[in-house]
């Protein structure tokens, strides 16, 4: 049996036959233009805020006089203007992210804000390297199989609903480290979710479950890698921009991956909590290899082939070297770089360079590029200072208490940027410069408040259109998922969660790790 995705909206044809459907669809003519009233006068305010927020950034600029503290540089008020106009295309234009991010770094150009070297070599930053060739790894390791084949075979240990769930859970934690995207890995989890709901459908409540902790999980472990998400890219590179030391992929694993670890399988239980019944969860499962191998088109049974067993062993290669640079002083990106050429190579790789090359997502790259160099603008010119010493006078007020209310509202702000910046890289470049500005100001550890900050936007299940892993799982071809209400109950109990398990980490685990939260 072969199951496809679509993400194909649906076609609708006339036809005498079905009535039903003809006045169904009249039904939701009305609805879709209510949804289109609604976001076009969000979109009226929000540009009317925008015009507001520009003013107030002239009479920084013009108001003050010249030359005093108070006062926004010219270059500032320009970037902020940019800034902030990207923002709102970002949210409510249907132009594509990097196009914007793109045409507002030209336009920093054009204005002299930013030198023209600045843009280009930003697209031949380290971090654009390491993750070209990560991408081109994850590419030859997919080819082979081996990652749908060992998470068949772990999964298949599992003798009741919460086993399997958890097993999941670990398995989908383990592919932070060989695919360096949420998509991605998103779209190599799909062929092991059908095959588990074509062999549980007997069971809807199990396969609902399983449909959420999928994406959730995805989304949420994530943060164990320094390539997890290009936002971690973006955050460190921001930080060593702005003066501060950046992360290496040890020291994000070693502050990532407990959290990852903590909040993946706090997710699962509240999916199994929320989602089965009492009865669901007691009743004994049973998931073999062969059940799944009816429905996967991948072989899960037999020896490794020689494929897969130079891919595991070129992956845990790879993590290794990654781990242990300080001891080698191999720079990460040319680790990856020699990872992607062996994977590549015709002797020992499992596909070609230029078909690896291919599956590289060259517009998420492009995208990182140009919000670097937005941020740097952000901080070179000034604005980013001057923003944070005006939204800073309030909370330096409070005293002893401002570094941690600083800190709540942070990572509260961060989870909830989702519901207007869908993009995970987009939200870094907005909140990461404003935040490393402010931090100083009441006595926050900058890198600490950054890293607390890119977690909690791991958190982004709330719509289907937040994140593209809760959009690929929402419309599986054959597979019967979760709807809109299913994604807002779960976020309504594991948003305040997020939010808690993150302050928890920043005030008092991290710290104790070696990442100290005040200065």
């Amino acid at each position: 049996m072969s199951t496809k995705l679509t993400n194909q909206a649906p076609v609708f044809r006339y036809s005498t036959a079905a009535p039903q459907e003809a006045e169904a669809g009249a039904k939701a003519q009305p609805k879709a233009r209510a949804g289109f009233t609604r976001r076009r006068s969000a979109s009226l305010v929000a540009a009317l805020i925008l015009a507001a927020f520009l003013g107030w950034c002239a009479v920084g600029a013009f108001g003050a006089s010249s030359g005093s503290p108070e006062a926004l540089p010219a270059q500032g008020a320009l970037t902020l203007a940019v800034f902030a106009a990207a923002i709102w295309l970002w949210i409510f234009s249907p132009v594509g992210d990097t196009y914007v991010a793109l045409g507002a770094a030209l336009v920093l150009v054009l204005m002299g804000v930013l030198p023209e070297a600045e843009l280009f070599s930003s697209l031949g930053e380290d971090t654009i390297w390491l993750l070209l060739a990560a991408f081109v790894i994850a590419a030859g390791i997919t080819a082979t199989g081996l990652a749908t084949r060992a998470a068949a075979w772990i999964v298949a240990g599992a003798r009741s609903p919460r086993q399997l769930v958890h097993l999941t859970t670990g398995v989908l934690v383990a592919t932070a480290f060989a695919v360096p995207s949420t998509s991605g890995r998103a779209a190599l989890a799909i062929p092991v979710f059908i095959a588990l709901a074509k062999v549980l459908n007997s069971r809807p409540r199990v396969v609902l479950a399983l449909s959420l902790v999928f994406p959730s999980v995805i989304l949420l472990s994530a943060v164990a890698s320094y390539l997890g998400a290009g936002a971690h890219l973006i955050t460190s590179q921001i930080l060593t921009t702005s003066g501060y030391e950046g992360f290496s992929f040890a020291g994000w694993l070693l502050y990532g991956l407990p959290l990852a670890f903590v909040s993946s399988h706090l997710c699962a239980e509240l999916v199994l909590w929320l989602f089965t019944r009492a009865s669901d969860r007691k009743q004994h499962l049973s998931v073999t290899i062969e059940q799944l191998q009816e429905h996967s088109p991948v072989p899960l049974t037999g020896p490794l082939s020689v494929g897969q067993s130079r891919a595991a062993l070129l992956i845990c290669a790879v993590v290794v070297l990654w781990c242990t640079e300080p001891l080698h002083h191999l720079h990460p990106a040319i680790v990856a770089l020699l990872g992607s050429l062996l994977v590549a190579s015709p002797g020992f790789g499992a596909v070609g360079l230029s078909k690896a090359l291919k599956a590289v997502p060259w517009s998420m790259l492009i995208f990182m590029a140009a919000t670097l160099t937005l941020g740097t603008a952000l901080a070179s010119s000034g604005a980013a200072h001057w923003l944070a010493r005006s939204v800073l006078a309030p909370v330096e007020q409070l005293g002893a208490a401002a570094g941690w209310v600083f800190t709540v509202l942070v990572v509260v702000l961060s989870a909830a940027a989702h519901l207007v910046i869908q993009s995970r890289s987009a939200r870094s470049a907005v909140l990461i410069p404003l935040v490393v500005s402010l931090a100083p100001g009441v006595g926050v550890n900058a890198v600490a408040i950054a890293f607390a900050s890119t977690a909690a936007a791991g958190f982004c299940h709330t719509l289907t259109s937040s994140a593209k892993p809760v959009n690929l799982f929402s419309d599986i071809e054959g597979v019967d998922t979760y709807k809109p209400a299913d994604l807002l109950r779960l976020s309504a109990v594991l948003g305040p969660v997020m939010v808690a398990l993150v302050l928890v980490f920043a005030f008092w685990i991290w710290p104790a790790m070696g990442l100290p939260l005040f200065l």
